[in-house]
């Protein structure tokens, strides 16, 4: 199992990554949030020789597919060939009113998105005719002049993040690995996200999940003394109510049987109420979602939850770390995982 970590998208990224791969772990995330992922990453490009960098996640419904796939294209090229493409819808209204770009259907028009990158991206390699015609994107021309060539490092892998069925039965289908959200319980990771990955792996033509990456990114929460771990249990529960106010997850919280929970965490957004919000989200609820552990067993629980799905994981923890709280974690999880 591979030990990712996540930047925090401020300016220094590129240090933190490099200090990442010398505390041994295996990758680098930087999402898009208040700034734009690509830049520092191939800032961090320059001060790594080993970790592997990657967005999580990217945009793709900001961007038409031509862009991302010059923008990926490059990142591999100047990272030497350790560069992960992560990519994710983002929900309608920051598609729309954000960015000012379309939306519709977007399980259908993701498949169609990752499949114009992979023609793009094979008519670079190949030299062949660039000729992709489909019903949301369509990219017919590439003169040489703009044609960077075949990219000595072969293409970035694709991990695509969802939650529904259908999104996730596109990941398994069109991309090289799935990025977990975050808010996720073993029971609908087990009963919900895996047959639909194994549904899109076998559209695709592929047997089981064999070299496909599921990323994990569970929340954690730990401490070394009750103070700590006070403050990452009520920051964990805030974060927990925060996606379960969103209509699109609550998908997760019906299959436990808590269909009333996310209503009522979505009226308390609505009003501003976010202490409030985290106050509702029971130990039962958190024990579901979270990791509740002291340091030392932390890597035993996450085995326990996910060793047998996850190829890689990193860890949500919405609070302050003190620095080395990990390295027992990462040790035993990369020693048995």
């Amino acid at each position: 199992m591979k030990i990712d970590f996540i930047l925090d998208g401020k300016p220094g990224d590129w240090d933190t990554a490099a200090e990442a791969e010398r505390r041994g772990y295996d990758g680098a995330w930087l999402s898009e949030v208040k700034h734009d992922p690509f830049p520092a990453l191939a800032v961090a490009a320059t001060r790594t020789e080993r970790i592997e960098l990657g967005t999580s996640i990217a945009l793709a419904f900001a961007r038409n597919p031509m862009s991302l796939a010059v923008l990926a294209n490059d990142l591999q090229l100047y990272s030497g060939g350790r560069f992960i493409l992560g990519v994710g819808s983002q929900i309608k209204p920051h598609i729309t009113k954000r960015f000012s770009m379309p939306w519709s259907a977007p399980a259908a028009r993701m498949r169609e998105y990752l499949l114009a990158v992979r023609a793009i991206w094979a008519s670079w390699q190949s030299g062949e005719r660039l000729r992709f015609v489909g019903e949301y994107y369509t990219h017919t021309l590439m003169t040489p002049f703009f044609d960077p060539g075949p990219n000595p490092h072969g293409n970035p892998p694709i991990l695509l993040a969802g939650v529904g069925p259908r999104m996730t039965g596109v990941a398994g289908e069109v991309a090289d690995g799935f990025f977990v959200h975050g808010f996720t319980t073993e029971r609908y990771l087990r009963e919900a996200t895996l047959p639909a990955l194994l549904e899109g792996r076998k559209a695709a033509g592929h047997d089981g999940l064999d070299g496909f990456q599921v990323s994990g990114l569970p929340f954690i929460v730990t401490g070394s003394s009750d103070a700590e771990m006070a403050e990452a249990d009520a920051a964990v529960r805030k974060q927990i109510a925060f996606y379960g106010s969103t209509p699109s997850y609550w998908p997760v919280f019906e299959l436990h049987g808590w269909d009333t929970l996310g209503p009522e965490l979505n009226g308390l957004s609505k009003r501003g109420e976010w202490d409030e919000m985290g106050r509702r989200i029971t130990d039962e609820v958190l024990d579901a979602f979270a990791v509740v552990a002291p340091p030392d067993q932390v890597a035993p629980r996450l085995l326990e939850r996910y060793g047998d799905i996850f190829t890689r994981m990193s860890f949500y923890t919405p609070y302050p770390v003190a620095d080395g709280l990990w390295e027992p974690a990462i040790r035993d999880l990369k020693a048995t995982g």
